[in-house]
Formats: structure tokens, C-alpha cells, sequence
């Protein structure tokens, strides 16, 4: 249950419902109950067993059960005496339907209180999900599965939604309800209610012995449907290469033998949830003709207390147990699955951020001097991606990154905003550790134009001016001009308001990067970081890119990872990676006469 209490806390502040709820099934329970024990003093008078109470003067006011059962008492003798037996069944009639009607009416508000809580719950659980995405560092995703995240989010939480939080009014009403029901019981009873005591343990051992299977095979469910929905993320994102290799039918094939493995648990495990609610059924009913035929014996030879309008009222009230007993067998069976998705959401939220501000990180508003790597190392599962790494941007330059790939290049370029944290060693923005400043203002100060060109299914003005909602029409322009993107962005159907759609299908690879690249002007950062920016465009694609990329870096300190050498000539300074160390550094020319790995790489691309 430490689980299902963890979930719990996310609906805090509990003040906001607790009292409420407690109150509305409070009184619902009362009038519950309240409405089954009339059966007694209406078949005592209806059948003139003598046994019903006679009172003739209404009571002085008190809040006590005997001044409500008096007053009942009271206006039940009034209308005997005065209307008869069928004036006395009417108003008995009466104060059964109230009593139903503010029993239904409590429990309604009760609901709307647990309803606020839970749609409370799964919202903060999704908020708490995103955030716990948006906050990670880069190694996190490198360690989860896409697809088990998207379904920990979408899934997961509707399972918990589902059944965790579907099952609160059963936790906390239908217990209430039972435990009232038999303490009023008691008072009819204590050697009948005492008989029957001993055969709820045999009920509640066999759904135990349902549910204890049910939570192992809801987390194996939520495993694969985990899998599922990454073999279709990863359909829809790899469609051409699929096709081009065609690999249709064993895709098909991989995804039916997934799909077919979660069908088979889901059927398992809906076949024992659902043995659960008949099972506990069954078992009340049997209790009930166990207490007819031991109780009608009792009565029938004169042994028992209970009259027989009072063993009437006693098994109506019996009746009344059913139901909730059934509610939280059928709570017991569901839930299991979703505390096996909530185990999974709570996974996700335990996972601790690597990459946080120290309690007192300095602001940092402007770049003035330089960009320094001193002595960095950098390592990813025992193993050194970079080492020893030393390094100074001066304000201004442009500062270029070669090698072969794996040689450390965009793991060194994402060490600069913090997507990762050095090892050993550290990186320095005008002799202040990183680590020492606020990472938001740190990030501020960077613009990044990636090999993938990274868009948002939104229009074109929302992509450009990303994280803006009031930016200035005009100034978007001015960034898509020196971007060369407004020729053809003015030629879309709705021009800057063009849907571009998932990932910015619409547009070619040339316009998508174009698109990233007036991103990063409209942003104006004084730190500019390419990534292989050009690499996957054609000759002409990559003439337009290349000229806004110039317009880009002009007056800026960049940081360019190159694939593409002759786009890097006229660099301030090159910096060559093998195996994470720098190698050579230089300009192009020092490079060439120095006749070593840079001279390679230039002569193979110009082989090629």
C-alpha cells in the first residue's frame, strides 16, 4: 500500500476534501442504514405483533438517536391512532423515500468531493511526468526506452486513474458502510452477527489468493504494452527506411507477436479480476441462507431474541453488505494493475536530476571574454568520451570541432549548456564555473542549429519565435529574411501562420533547417552552437543554409561541429578530436602544413 499512499499525497492538501467528504458519508451512511431499520416498527404495527413503541408526547429537542427514534415513534402512534394502519404505511412510506433521498443526495456530494480529488491527482501526476522529462539531463534518455516513457504518461496514468483512483470511494465509503452496518447488526444480534463473522474470513482468503496474482501480471501488462507503443513510435518515425529495405512484414510480424503477448496477459488477468466480483457475491448469499436457515431455526423454536419483523430488518440490513463488500473485492482485484503502473509513474518520478542549480547559483546576463575548457574529462558507463580536454573561445571567434565520428565532438559541444556535466575538470563562461551560474541564464546566452533540423508541429511563426508567445511579428520577419526563409515561407497557403505539421514534414530538409535557423536569430544569443548544421542537405539546400549560417555567426562567438571541412576554412581556430583527446589545433593552413589527421580528413573529402 506504500504505493497507493505515495499516489495519494499528490492530491494534497487533503483539507480541501477530507472534511467535506467525511461529513457527506457520514450522513450518507446514517440515513443508509436509517432507511432499512424502519422495516421493523412498520411490520410490528402492520401486523399487530405488539411489539411497537408507543409514544404519545413529542420529546424535548436533543442530539441524541433516542429523541430521533421517539419522535419516528411518536407520529408512528399519531397516524395509528388517527388514520389507522394505512395512514401509518404511508407516512412510514414517506420517511423511507427522504431517507432514500438524502442518502443518494449525500452520497452524490461525496462523489463530486472524490471526483476533485482524483482528476486533482492525475493531473499533478502528468504535470509531475513532463516536468521530470523537461528537467533531465541527456543521460536519461540515453538510459529509457521512448516508448516506455510515452506510455508511462498516456497509459500508465489512465491505469491509474482507472482503478488506483476509481477505487478511493470503495476505500473510504464502502468499508464505512460495512463496519456500521454490522455494529448495527450487533445491536439486533450479537450471537447471530457473531455466526456469521466466521465465514467472511473463507471470502476474503479466496480473493486474496485472486488478487495476489493479479499485480505481478499487471506489471508484466504494462512492460509490454511499453513495448508496443516503442515498436510503433519507431514504425512511424523509420516509415521510408522501413519501405526502402522492405521490411514491412517483419515489422508486422514483430509488432503481432508483441501485441499477441499483451493480449494474453490483459486475458489472464481480466479472467481473474473479474472471478473476483461473483466469487464475493456468491460467498454473501451464502452467508445470507446460512443466517435464514440457522435464525428461522432459532425464531421457529422459540430460542431466539429477534422477533420476526426484527429478523426481517436483520437480513434487509445483511443484504445492505453485499454490495459494498462486492465494491471492495472488485477494488482489490482492479487495483493491483494500477498499482503496478503507479509503481512505473513513481519510477519515473524517483528518478533524481543530474542537472540542477546549486542553491546559490549566480545570474550571469551578458558575455564578455571568453569560453574556456580546462582539464575536462567526460565519462559515459565506465568509459571516457573525452579526457583531458583544454580549450579557449575567445569572444567573437569561431571555433571549429573535426574528427571522425565517435571522436567526441557533440559530446564536448553539449557540455557547454549543460546538457551533460563534466566529470573531471571544468568549463568556464568568463572565468565562472558553469556549474556556478543559473543553468537558465547560462542556456540564455546559447542559440543551437542541429544536423536534424528540430521542429514543432505548430505554424511557422510559433516555430520561429519558440518559446515567445508575444513576440514581435516584425522581428520574426527580420530572422526568416536573414535566414533566407521568407521567400519561400511567404509562398506557404497561410504564409507565417502554415501549419508545418509533425516534426516539420511539410517542408523539405533545406526549409526545415533554414526554419531552425532563423530560430536561432530571432533569439539573438551571443554564443552560437552548430552541429553539423549542413551535413544532410543537397548542393543547393546547403548554399542557401551555408549563406545564413554566415549572416548567423557574424558578430558572434561560435562553436562549429564540422562534417563538411571546406565550410570551416576560415576558422579562427580548429580543434581535431581522436578517441576524445585533442589531437591537432590550429588553422586551416597550420593544419594542412602540419600533415597530420586534418590533412587526412581534407584529402579523403576531397577524393571523394
Amino acid at each position: 500500500m506504500k504505493t497507493f499512499f505515495r499516489l495519494l499525497q499528490l492530491s494534497r492538501p487533503y483539507h480541501h476534501y477530507v472534511p467535506e467528504y467525511i461529513v457527506y458519508i457520514f450522513l450518507y451512511t446514517i440515513f443508509s442504514l436509517f432507511s432499512f431499520t424502519l422495516v421493523m416498527p412498520l411490520m410490528d404495527a402492520l401486523f399487530a405483533t405488539g411489539q411497537q413503541a408507543v409514544v404519545t408526547h413529542l420529546p424535548k429537542f436533543s442530539l441524541s438517536i433516542d429523541y430521533f427514534k421517539d419522535v419516528f415513534n411518536y407520529y408512528l402512534t399519531y397516524y395509528m391512532n388517527t388514520t389507522g394502519k394505512f395512514g401509518m404505511l404511508v407516512y412510514v412510506c414517506i420517511v423511507v423515500l427522504v431517507a432514500v433521498l438524502l442518502k443518494n443526495l449525500f452520497g452524490f456530494l461525496g462523489q463530486k468531493v472524490l471526483t476533485r480529488m482524483r482528476v486533482t491527482m492525475v493531473m499533478r501526476m502528468r504535470e509531475k511526468l513532463y516536468a521530470q522529462f523537461s528537467t533531465q539531463s541527456l543521460r536519461f534518455f540515453q538510459q529509457e526506452r521512448k516508448g516506455d516513457l510515452l506510455s508511462t504518461i498516456s497509459s500508465d496514468v489512465v491505469e491509474v486513474e482507472a482503478s488506483v483512483v476509481t477505487s478511493l470511494q470503495t476505500i473510504f465509503r464502502d468499508p464505512l458502510q460495512v463496519i456500521s452496518t454490522f455494529i448495527a447488526l450487533f445491536i439486533l444480534s450479537k450471537t447471530l452477527t457473531l455466526f456469521t463473522l466466521l465465514v467472511f474470513p473463507v471470502s476474503g482468503y479466496l480473493i486474496s489468493l485472486i488478487t495476489g496474482k493479479l499485480k505481478k501480471k499487471g506489471t508484466l501488462s504494462q512492460h509490454l504494452l511499453g513495448k508496443i507503443v516503442n515498436t510503433a513510435e519507431e514504425t512511424l518515425s523509420g516509415i521510408r527506411i522501413i519501405k526502402a529495405f522492405n521490411a514491412e512484414g517483419f515489422m508486422k510480424k514483430k509488432f503481432a507477436r508483441e501485441n499477441g503477448d499483451y493480449a494474453e496477459t490483459v486475458r489472464a488477468m481480466q479472467n481473474q479480476r473479474e472471478l473476483a466480483s461473483p466469487l464475493s457475491e456468491t460467498m454473501g448469499v451464502l452467508v445470507i441462507v446460512i443466517i435464514m436457515v440457522y435464525a428461522g431455526n432459532l425464531i421457529l423454536t422459540g430460542r431466539s431474541e429477534l422477533t420476526a419483523a426484527a429478523f426481517i430488518a436483520y437480513i434487509a440490513l445483511y443484504f445492505q453488505i453485499i454490495a459494498p463488500a462486492k465494491n471492495i473485492a472488485n477494488a482489490f482485484a482492479v487495483m493491483p494493475r494500477g498499482l503496478a503502473a503507479g509503481e512505473r509513474v513513481l519510477r519515473v518520478l524517483d528518478v533524481p536530476s543530474t542537472i540542477q542549480d546549486k542553491p546559490n547559483a549566480a545570474a550571469i546576463r551578458s558575455f564578455e571574454k571568453e569560453i574556456e575548457y580546462q582539464n575536462v574529462t567526460f565519462r559515459y558507463e565506465q568509459q571516457d568520451v573525452l579526457k583531458n580536454i583544454n580549450l579557449r573561445i575567445q569572444k567573437g571567434k569561431m571555433v571549429a570541432l573535426v574528427g571522425k565520428s565517435g571522436a567526441g565532438k557533440s559530446t564536448m559541444a553539449d557540455l557547454l549548456p549543460r546538457f551533460y556535466d563534466v566529470t573531471e575538470g571544468r568549463i568556464s563562461i568568463d572565468g565562472q564555473d558553469i556549474r556556478d551560474l543559473q543553468m537558465e541564464n547560462v542556456r540564455g546566452l546559447m542559440g543551437m542549429v542541429s544536423q536534424e533540423a528540430i521542429l514543432f508541429n505548430d505554424t511557422v511563426f510559433n516555430n520561429i519565435a519558440f518559446g515567445q508567445p508575444n513576440a514581435d511579428k516584425e522581428a520574426v520577419i527580420q530572422a526568416a529574411k536573414i535566414a533566407n526563409a521568407h521567400e519561400f515561407i511567404v509562398q506557404l497557403d497561410e504564409g507565417y501562420e502554415t501549419s508545418i505539421g509533425d516534426r516539420g514534414m511539410k517542408l523539405s530538409g533545406g526549409q526545415r533547417q533554414r526554419l531552425t535557423i532563423a530560430r536561432a536569430i530571432f533569439k539573438n544569443p551571443p554564443i552560437l552552437i552548430l552541429d553539423e548544421a549542413t551535413s544532410a542537405l543537397d548542393t543547393e539546400s546547403e548554399k542557401l543554409v551555408q549563406e545564413a549560417l554566415d549572416k548567423l555567426m557574424e558578430n558572434r562567438t561560435t562553436v562549429v561541429i564540422a562534417h563538411r571541412l571546406s565550410t570551416i576554412q576560415h576558422a579562427n581556430e580548429i580543434a581535431v578530436l581522436d578517441k576524445g583527446e585533442i589531437k591537432e589545433r590550429g588553422t586551416h593552413d597550420e593544419l594542412i602544413a602540419l600533415n597530420g589527421i586534418y590533412r587526412r580528413l581534407v584529402e579523403m573529402q576531397e577524393f571523394k
